[in-house]
């Protein structure tokens, strides 16, 4: 019996939505591949400007209102994007010189654990150990689809940076998605984005970086800044909003899985034993944690989140640090 079977049927919406975001970043590894000889940081500045554009294009065709980031917001946005985006792009090719891809996978496949324990923390409750358990079940099926690789010391540094900024990039996010929604976080986010990078990207790459892109590039680009960025970007800050960080955090799983499937579909190796263990592993995690007697679908971050981003975030979690009562 699968997770969403196990949910209510009202309540599969933000399921689909986290699982189809996690489909996108993970076919994104074999697209990625294509840009490992490219100018990284003009890239990086094209996708999220397009990406920008596409949803601005769209919250206006919606009639969706996007607000001006105010106070303490501008910080919690700021970290999104300097850690979820910029560092963690820069960590993935940079540890890549010093570490096989999977030991780089198995970090992200890390981040379930973190999000269920810190997630509900910035949301204003304690963690439950239902779904730390589920967490760690589906960190390590995550970790059996990757597979494990070989690092020196500097790319286990780097593992560690890429896993705390893959859980930046939600966890920084709770804290203004009840003023700005999935849509408005996602569109300042990219905007901020793509200002860096290109700021970045002129200095170390040189103006005349994006001449030296080939069409293959653009391409690539073209799937990142639609797929990986417009599309992924909404339908996970939307699976965060209605089920929490830590519900949320486990169809991270599915990334890995996502990944490989990719692979064999551009001609790559037939999953082992060990890949199919490691699915059958993962869907045994997410059904225990999106099964959980309460409600999948009630909006988690709302209560927090509806008054000003500054107010006491980090003293919230301090506090409930302080007293936790871990709850199943």
């Amino acid at each position: 019996m699968t997770a969403l079977a196990l949910a209510p049927r009202a309540s599969a919406a933000p399921v689909l939505s986290g699982a189809a975001g996690m489909i996108f970043v993970g076919g994104s590894v074999a697209v990625s591949g294509v840009l490992a000889d490219t100018p990284v940081l003009t890239v990086q500045s094209l996708r999220y400007a397009v990406a920008c554009l596409l949803l601005a294009l769209f919250a206006r065709a919606s009639g969706r209102r996007l607000r001006r980031p105010r106070g303490a917001e501008w910080l919690w946005l700021g970290g999104v994007v300097l850690s979820g985006m910029f560092v963690f792009n820069l960590a993935l090719v940079l540890g890549a010189r010093h570490a096989e891809p999977a030991v780089l996978g198995v970090a992200v496949a890390c981040v379930p654990l973190l999000l269920a324990v810190v997630g509900p923390l910035l949301e204003g409750h304690t963690p439950a150990a239902r779904l730390i358990l589920a967490a760690a079940v589906v960190t390590a099926g995550a970790a059996l689809v990757q597979g494990f690789g070989r690092a020196d010391p500097t790319g286990l540094l780097w593992a560690l940076v890429t896993f705390a900024c893959e859980a930046g990039f939600t966890l920084l996010a709770v804290p203004v998605l009840g003023r700005h929604g999935p849509l408005g976080v996602s569109v300042h986010a990219t905007w901020m984005a793509a200002l860096l990078f290109a700021v970045t990207g002129v200095a170390w790459e040189g103006p005349g970086a994006v001449l030296r892109l080939t069409t293959a590039d653009l391409l690539a680009g073209a799937y990142l800044a639609v797929g990986v960025t417009a599309m992924a970007f909404v339908l996970w800050y939307t699976c965060v909003e209605r089920l929490g960080a830590a519900r949320a955090g486990l169809l991270t799983g599915i990334a890995p899985i996502s990944a490989a499937a990719t692979g064999v579909a551009l001609g790559g190796a037939a999953p082992t034993l060990v890949v199919w263990f490691g699915v059958l592993i993962v869907a045994a995690g997410l059904g225990l944690g999106l099964a959980s007697p309460q409600p999948l679908g009630q909006p988690k971050v709302h209560a927090y989140a509806s008054a000003p981003a500054s107010r006491n975030a980090i003293s919230t979690v301090a506090s409930r640090l302080s007293r936790w009562r871990i709850r199943w």
